[in-house]
């Protein structure tokens, strides 16, 4: 699919590309009070619930995946949906130990919760990071009985840099690597994610991932054919830069035109680029009751 990078601001100043591309940018600069709440919620996740902590989907150390299910209903229920999380941090920070925060919402809504690790930057490309992300949704469907949930509706989650990951994993015929399983994943929720990557480049943002023309073009998923697309909601926050806005808009437009299926998308009032997806799973929440939709 040919894409304009420029519609997207990669012909703009780097400077003016490193604000609009600086999610923090829009909140003073300090987005560390957020990650220790991501870091505080999940905490409390572990001394609430008892999971599966640090399953092995592949032979590295962090191929691994956190994964909590819901006290079953009755004897011969049906087993319940799994929303699988994939986190953010630009692809070189965070990981499944922070990403926790929306288990109890699915737990309480009768749903399984896993969040994923992956390679960060510089320790892996992030083509590698795609591939590790796909590789632990296989590994899910196909331990889904044994592991107790419902390997028929898997629906992928992510945040920033983790929703163009979870974008990633919805591609039907992208040629880094083989097709996932027909229906895996069964729907997406994608929140405040960035889908053209060519524009990070020449930012300090890139300094550590190290994204090249080539590279970036490999794995933006604005560049794909979006045919057989599953179901999806695009999210993002009232207080974010326009970049992230467009981006968002531009994906769930082109979903849309795939797919010929409306995309929802939700701007989340008085959230900003870190803490909108503390909403993912929370009854009353735009993000969180469109995502527990999803997995009914």
């Amino acid at each position: 699919m040919s894409i304009d990078a420029t519609a997207f601001g990669s012909d703009r100043p780097v400077a003016e590309r490193e604000r609009a591309y600086s999610p923090s940018s829009c909140i003073g600069g300090d987005y560390r009070p957020f990650v220790q709440a991501y870091v505080d919620r999940s905490a409390a996740v572990r001394q609430r619930h008892t999971g599966r902590c640090g399953l092995a989907y592949g032979p590295a150390a962090s191929q691994t995946l956190d994964l909590f299910l819901p006290p079953p209903t009755r004897a011969g229920a049906p087993l319940p949906p799994l929303l699988v999380f994939i986190h953010g941090g630009y692809w070189q920070e965070l990981s499944k130990n922070e990403s926790l925060f929306a288990a109890d919402g699915c737990l309480a809504a009768g749903a399984a919760f896993a969040a994923i690790d992956y390679t960060l930057a510089p320790h892996a490309t992030v083509e590698q990071m795609v591939c590790e992300c796909r590789t632990a949704l296989r590994w899910l469907h196909a331990h889904a009985a044994e592991l107790g949930f419902d390997g028929r509706r898997i629906v992928v989650a992510g945040s920033s840099a983790g929703a163009h990951l979870g974008a990633m994993c919805c591609l039907r015929g992208w040629p880094g690597d083989a097709d996932l399983p027909t229906g895996l994943p069964a729907a997406a929720v994608l929140v405040s994610g960035i889908y053209e990557l060519v524009p990070l480049i020449g930012t300090s943002i890139n300094a550590v991932p190290a994204l090249t023309q080539a590279s970036a073009a490999r794995v933006s998923p604005l560049r794909f054919d979006l045919t057989g697309f599953p179901p999806a909601l695009v999210c993002w926050g009232e207080i974010e830069t326009d970049a992230f806005k467009r981006q968002s808009q531009a994906f769930g437009d082109s979903i849309e035109a795939a797919t010929g299926r409306p995309v929802p998308r939700v701007e989340a009032p008085g959230r900003n680029h870190f803490d909108v997806i503390l909403d993912l799973a929370r009854t009353g929440s735009a993000l969180g009751d469109a995502t527990l939709r999803l997995l009914e």
